[in-house]
């Protein structure tokens, strides 16, 4: 019976309508970030809210098309999409645009540009989930995690030469896949532990921070001196940190981009720059702040009208919710959100295949990721990383690549009560 139904009376249409929510929004707040009294259509593609009207529709077609799918196609060509993304992300650093430091892009032509980081999310996901999901493969096994982290790493690899730090660093999401499938909760400890040696080697000299860690170390190793293999343990993971912080001025230094220095040291305290590096941010801050509660309306806002903020339909589109829509609109927005990645979770842990739920939780991770930091960076609480807001901001790559990722869980869900 099951088998003969078609597939709209599966599909999970909570998340559907979620997503079309998500898209409309999206659309009315880049009209409002770039609107051009001169070109107020939606169809003749002169404009960013222009285009991005058509976006969505080649967004929801490909979703439709998703959906008619065969679940096993999809599972069983996840090594192909990945191999081909892998060669688009190498091709991009010989023929790729160059915009805003970055040869992340790919010109198609007519003003049309691909950027293959966007869906390298996607198709990691789906590889990851068919490789975790293989007979004897145990995340807890250091074979079975190496091979794992070489899925996420290469993609990464490849991004950080561009070099494209916001994309890269959304792969990292991906070890909240690897802790549900069983990887040790000591990785997410000793990540956290890294990220604030990091920041602290920043703030303070390297040798204040190494006599601190080795002090706690030492005192730790007194009072488990009996248990001989955590002490060893323990000297080891000295070691590590030592050398971690000795190289964090020369990653500080020689790795990041000068502007990728500057919003750091702005963001921890270090430097105020409020007419250079940092005034995107402190502009994004007053846009959001003004418009208090109920916001300032629709297409009223001062911020936006008059250009105030760089980036405002990409990266920075949350400040015109702000400042439009207010307290209020943001909430419904961040509401949306939330809503969203639990139900992704709550479709993730219904799965009877291993494959759909892993890729479940990519799908979450990923979405998680972009809300949490692109959120935190508009309101000054992050570094200026450059990613964009799921389904709201604009940009053809990014809409399509989260419509990807979404439907083709939807797509598996549907199907939860065969086997894929």
């Amino acid at each position: 019976m099951n088998n003969q139904r078609s597939f709209f009376f599966n599909v999970d249409w909570v998340t559907v309508f979620i997503y079309l929510a998500l898209c409309t929004i999206g659309w009315f707040n880049i009209r409002a970030a770039v609107f051009d009294a001169g070109h107020p259509g939606i169809i003749d593609f002169k404009t960013d809210y222009s285009k991005q009207f058509w976006y969505i529709v080649v967004a929801i077609s490909v979703a439709i098309v998703i959906l008619l799918l065969e679940s096993r196609f999809i599972t069983a060509l996840s090594p192909a999409f990945y191999g081909i993304t892998m060669l688009l992300l190498m091709l991009v650093l010989v023929v790729g645009r160059d915009v805003g430091g970055n040869r992340a892009w790919i010109s198609l032509g007519g003003g049309v540009r691909l950027q293959p980081a966007e869906f390298a999310k996607f198709t990691t996901c789906l590889l990851l989930a068919r490789y975790l999901s293989g007979p004897n493969i145990r995340v807890s096994e250091l074979r079975s995690l190496l091979i794992a982290a070489a899925i996420i790493g290469f993609p990464m690899f490849l991004i950080l030469l561009q070099p494209d730090m916001g994309s890269t660093l959304v792969f990292y999401s991906l070890i909240f896949v690897l802790y549900r499938e069983g990887l040790s909760p000591y990785y997410l400890v000793i990540s956290a532990l890294f990220i604030i040696l990091f920041l602290t080697s920043i703030l303070f000299s390297p040798l204040y921070v190494i006599a601190v860690i080795s002090v706690v170390t030492l005192l730790v190793v007194l009072l488990l001196r009996k248990n001989k293999r955590l002490v060893v343990t323990m000297l080891t993971g000295l070691a590590i940190c030592v050398a971690f912080v000795l190289s964090v001025k020369f990653i500080y230094n020689h790795v990041l981009q000068p502007h990728q220095k500057v919003r750091i040291d702005i963001v921890i305290g270090i430097k105020s720059d409020l007419r250079g590096k940092g005034y995107n941010v402190n502009q994004s801050k007053i846009a959001i702040g003004s418009g208090k509660f109920w916001g300032k309306g629709y297409l009223h806002g001062t911020q936006t009208q008059y250009s105030f903020v760089p980036a405002q339909s990409t990266d920075f589109i949350f400040c015109t919710v702000g400042e439009e829509w207010g307290f209020a609109g943001s909430i419904v927005v961040l509401g949306l959100y939330l809503f969203l990645i639990l139900r992704i979770i709550f479709i993730a842990e219904r799965q009877r295949s291993p494959f759909s739920r892993i890729y479940g939780y990519g799908v979450a991770s990923v979405i998680f990721f972009h809300v949490m930091i692109n959120i935190a960076t508009t309101i000054g609480l992050a570094p200026v990383i450059g990613i964009p807001l799921p389904f709201i901001s604009y940009g053809g790559s990014s809409l399509l690549s989260f419509t990807m990722l979404l439907f083709v869980l939807l797509k598996l869900d549907s199907n939860r009560m065969g086997i894929v």
